[in-house]
């Protein structure tokens, strides 16, 4: 006999797979993001996140690049085995043009000579000739949108598989698949299922693993990498990054072990005071700017397929400028701070460090920090100490990036006030919500709640009032 779990979650699964029943599309409103339309109920029964169709967008532009790479590399691959099948037949037929076996080489008995021209072996993990369209797993997916919108904008995608431990969610997804029509019902299948459990019992099925969790996705990370096949690609979606990385360095060291770094003296030469400590840090690139120009060409190219196209422009763009192999950037605003002075505009600052000879960029994060390459002695210049460098602030050619002087635009504003993650889904709307909802929503919530519960009282009174007959 199982176990009660295992009862409980068989009767789940057989209750969900039943024929869904009829609905009223009144009570749903209708959501367009791209090509997927999803069906989104007033009460709030499933999450959506409004805010996330810059992250979806990039998410689809990340996924095209990747079809078009992977053809690349197998492309590569075929014609490299195919010059050396021809190089070994060519080698053969010189060398041993009647088919004998060489003198040099010593032959076991009974075991048959080769005159080079048996076929090649086949390697693992590539395919014939081929190429199979890859298999995507969205991993969390609550109402669908993600899966339905990789199905339909995507033509390469073979399938989609969405999960998600939620009853409604999953009821959800059925009907959102449902709603977009044969491509969409063809291509994505919704699974009531633990995350965690399904990547880990499907190892090695999917080329593409995309997590957006409500909240940190560092837990399903080692599941998500078991079932992912040799070369396919992880996405990943975090909405803070203190969620990810941890605020302080003792969330980090738990989460992802200590890093190592070399030896330093206890106190500063430049200013005597001792070191705070800091990290463990990245310090290699975190953009592969061959994929970014990729994203970036691409991007133009379909600009009319990517609602959010302006701000997944101008992160690309942004990325596309910032200097690779600087992993740190700076403020100028708490620069000036430490200071106590003025802080110069971005350009002039720029300038002196241009000047200087030294590189500098923006960064995609914020609008004011920069990236510099610093010099060997860079405490000296910002401390209390007499400055060896003198600065030249006069304004040089490379200060403004060619985004800049193009006039492209790097950092939006957002597209409506409260734009964010809204509340998660089964929340009761409340009046302290105003913050991420807004006023209106809110109040528009909370005045439908309170004509509702004075329709009951008000027959109640005229009831009262009524005289009795006798």
């Amino acid at each position: 006999m199982g176990s009660v779990e295992e009862i409980n979650k068989t009767g789940k699964e057989e209750e969900i797979n039943k024929k869904p029943p009829p609905f009223d599309l009144n009570d749903y409103t209708i959501i367009k993001e791209g090509e997927a339309e999803i069906l989104m109920h007033k009460k709030n029964e499933v999450f959506y996140n409004k805010a996330q169709v810059n992250n979806r967008d990039m998410s689809i532009a990340v996924l095209r690049t990747f079809i078009s790479k992977r053809k690349e590399e197998h492309e590569a691959f075929l014609s490299k085995r195919m010059n050396k099948a021809l190089k070994k037949e060519n080698h053969a037929s010189n060398g041993n043009s009647n088919g004998e076996c060489e003198p040099s080489k010593e032959i076991p008995e009974g075991e048959p000579c080769s005159n080079g021209n048996e076929p090649e072996k086949p390697i693992e993990g590539k395919g014939q000739g081929q190429l199979k369209p890859p298999r995507v797993l969205e991993a969390l997916s609550a109402s669908g949108l993600r899966a339905l919108r990789y199905a339909r904008e995507v033509e390469e995608i073979e399938q989609v598989v969405a999960l998600d431990n939620d009853k409604a969610s999953v009821e959800a997804c059925r009907r959102n698949i449902k709603f977009n029509g044969a491509v969409a019902s063809a291509k994505v299948e919704s699974n009531l299922a633990d995350a965690r459990v399904y990547m880990l019992t499907h190892p090695k099925e999917f080329d593409v693993v995309d997590l957006d969790p409500y909240g940190s996705p560092s837990v399903f990370l080692d599941s998500a990498v078991q079932s992912i096949a040799d070369g396919g690609l992880l996405m990943c979606t975090a909405t803070d990054m203190a969620v990810l990385c941890g605020s302080n360095g003792e969330n980090t060291s738990v989460r992802y072990l200590p890093g190592f770094g070399p030896v330093v003296p206890q106190e500063c030469s430049d200013c005597g005071k001792k070191y705070n400590m800091g990290g463990p840090i990245w310090s290699d690139p975190i953009h592969d700017q061959d994929w970014v120009a990729s994203m970036l060409t691409d991007v133009k190219a379909m600009k009319h397929r990517y609602p959010a196209f302006n701000r997944i422009n101008a992160v690309l763009t942004t990325i596309s400028e910032e200097l690779p192999d600087v992993p740190l950037f700076l403020s100028l605003h708490n620069l000036g701070g430490t200071l106590k002075c003025t802080s110069p505009s971005a350009v002039i600052f720029r300038s002196a460090v241009i000047n200087a000879g030294y590189r500098i960029s923006g960064t995609h994060v914020k609008n004011h920090p920069v990236k510099e390459q610093s010099p060997d002695q860079s405490g000296s210049v910002i401390l209390a100490k007499e400055p060896v460098l003198q600065a030249n602030f006069a304004r040089a050619v490379a200060s403004l990036s060619k985004a800049q002087a193009k006039k492209v635009a790097r950092f939006l504003p957002n597209p409506e006030r409260h734009w964010g993650p809204k509340l998660r889904a089964g929340r009761t709307i409340t009046s302290k919500h105003v913050s991420l909802l807004g006023a209106e929503a809110v109040n528009e919530v909370l005045n439908g709640h309170d004509q509702e519960a004075e329709e009951p009282q008000v027959k109640r009174q005229k009831t009262e009032d009524t005289p009795s007959i006798p």
